[in-house]
């Protein structure tokens, strides 16, 4: 069983930046999604196993950056320009790759999935 627990979120400033953690031990295909009050969750950053294959939603292209560290055992998402559209509860998610290249965007692809690390920024 695999448990996923976020951290490095709370309030910023528009403009600001924050970098989310998660555990990513493993052969596991890893994805951040959001979720904010009312709305449908979204797929926000993807990444494969090995690391070098990513993927990112529109809105947050040129903006975030998900990276993992294999070696210890983690995955990020580097957030940069920070807008109040990007306030949401942010969600790990894990699924066990078969393959070294690829990433899933679609969140019935993961098995698992944290609780979520709010961010909230503030305009």
């Amino acid at each position: 069983q695999v448990q996923l627990v976020e951290s490095g979120g709370g309030l910023v400033q528009a403009g600001g930046s924050l970098r989310l953690s998660c555990p990513a031990s493993g052969r596991y295909a890893m994805g951040w999604f959001r979720q904010a009050p009312g709305k449908e969750r979204e797929f926000v950053a993807a990444i494969s196993w090995s690391g070098g294959n990513t993927a990112y939603a529109d809105s947050v292209k040129g903006r975030f950056t998900i990276s993992k560290d294999n070696a210890k055992g983690t995955v990020h998402l580097q957030m940069y320009s920070l807008k109040p559209e990007d306030t949401a509860a942010y969600l790990c998610a894990a699924v066990r790759s078969y393959s070294v290249s690829g990433y899933y965007t679609g969140a019935k692809a993961y098995e698992y999935w944290g609780q979520g690390t709010q961010v909230t920024v503030s305009s």
